[in-house]
């Protein structure tokens, strides 16, 4: 039970159900701003550097990266794990508080939700580009193709990650699709524009807002819930198994599912506040998205950093407890005071220490220093796929095959298109489609009241 008294309200401004769909519908119907355009416009300036970068890989070959015999896999699979970690957490956001029926979720679930599907595309070009020839991508297909009873390898984790990402990106898409469905029919009864009607009107699905639709509509989202829940957890430990199967020193670990899954957690939820710090910065949206929504944000991540640094430091306890001399000098003389000491600590620092600042009150009440603290987060975040991935390559088994690595030019520029097709992605998401699901912020209307007003209003008392 949501109690008003001590968490304070859902929705400020004390709104009727009319206000509520003018409010969210209104950066919609409004002229575009100029801020809108210039990030826009540099969006697209990334994102065409960064496929301009995909063009000289596919046809140069990933030789054209910082690759090399002991580091197969660079900033592609680090920046693949990223931004997989950040879509889970929309889904996760979205699923685990729709099943615990937490209403305080319906003023954040859209964007978290629209976060995930524009993420988990980042994620995908990466194996993709990976494959060296993308156009054969069809081979990973679980098929037998025509030339013969020949199957795909069940045992790459390759094709692990194919099945993975293409259900997520499938359960999720349909989920935040399905979840506008109702929006998208206010805003065609609304609309004054005959093309603008008629486009969310056939993105509606003729919605009529009938009681035998609301229950089909309330069942569908369960049931797409329990799947994606399943998919939250099993995802992320089927990217995090790429790396457990391998004997290579500090990964072939059993704590790597667990610490993957929380690490994504953690970076998807710190990217869902940055988000929502920035539309109540630049839309206004104090009414929907209340204090009351950022500090419960804040205190998961409080405590999911909490986990992260347990994980941290249960790694290195390991690592000197198991006596394997392998596994000492990868932690200590390869990561803490090591090449890669300053990856480490960012790591750590970024991600065990800085989110302990929200203990505070007076942190959590200041938007900007939210907004800070959820980058950091995520910078952290990346430094930990960096250490994962590059630091027990460069130092294997056999000092022969030590290598070191830095990213080319070309690896840098096709991060920053998936950076800009993500910003482009989130602002189109920002323009075009209710930010805050209309109909569900009106479905917890009535927990706005004390208990005791709702019940005097309903004639008990």
């Amino acid at each position: 039970m949501y109690k008003t008294e001590i968490r304070g309200p859902l929705i400020a401004g004390d709104k009727s159900l009319r206000q509520i769909s003018e409010e969210i519908i209104a950066p919609i119907e409004a002229k575009t701003p100029w801020w809108w355009w210039g990030a826009f416009l540099t969006s697209l300036g990334m994102l065409g550097f960064g496929l301009y970068c995909m063009y000289l890989t596919v046809t140069s070959g990933i030789g054209a990266w910082g690759l090399n015999n002991t580091i197969g896999w660079g900033w592609a699979i680090v920046n693949f794990v990223w931004w997989i970690g950040i879509g889970h957490a929309g889904t996760a956001f979205s699923i685990f508080l729709l099943i615990l029926r937490q209403k305080w979720r319906t003023a954040i679930n859209r964007a978290a939700e629209a976060m995930t599907v524009v993420a988990v595309m980042c994620a995908a070009l990466f194996p993709l580009l990976h494959m060296g020839r993308p156009w054969l991508f069809f081979f990973i297909f679980p098929y037998p193709n025509t030339r013969g009873p020949l199957w795909v390898n069940f045992n790459s984790p390759l094709f692990w990650d194919f099945v993975a990402i293409s259900a997520y990106l499938l359960i999720s898409a349909s989920f935040w699709y399905f979840g506008m469905v109702p929006d998208f029919a206010t805003i065609r009864d609304k609309a004054k524009s005959k093309i603008k009607k008629a486009v969310y009107g056939f993105f509606a699905f003729g919605w009529t807002g009938s009681s035998r639709e609301w229950l089909r509509y309330e069942g569908l989202s369960f049931v797409l819930g329990g799947i994606a829940a399943v998919l939250v957890v099993s995802v992320h430990s089927i990217v995090s198994t790429d790396f457990a199967v391998s004997v290579e020193p500090g990964w072939h670990t059993t704590i790597f599912p667990p610490y993957f899954v929380v690490g994504a957690i953690f970076s998807g939820f710190a990217m869902v506040l940055t988000l929502v710090t920035l539309m109540r910065a630049l839309y206004k949206m104090n009414d929907f998205v209340t204090d009351s929504h950022i500090d419960a944000v804040c205190r998961i991540l409080i405590f999911i950093s909490l986990i992260m640094g347990t994980a941290y430091l249960t790694e290195i306890f390991i690592a000197w407890y198991s006596g394997s001399e392998y596994e000492m000098y990868m932690i200590f003389y390869t990561r803490i005071f090591g090449e890669y000491a300053f990856q480490f600590w960012a790591m750590f620092i970024a991600n065990a220490l800085v989110p302990q600042l929200f203990w505070f009150k007076a942190v959590r009440r200041r938007l900007w220093v939210v907004f800070l603290i959820s980058v950091i987060i995520n910078i952290g975040m990346w430094f930990e796929r960096f250490n994962i991935v590059i630091t027990s390559l460069s130092r294997d088994y056999l000092p022969a095959n030590w290598a070191n690595y830095s990213p080319s030019w070309i690896e840098v520029g096709v991060f920053t298109g998936t950076l800009g097709l993500f910003i482009a992605g989130v602002l189109l998401f920002f323009r075009f489609i209710p930010m805050i699901a209309i109909s569900e912020i009106k479905s917890v209307a009535k927990y706005n009241e004390p208990r005791h007003d709702h019940l005097k209003h309903s004639g008990h008392e």
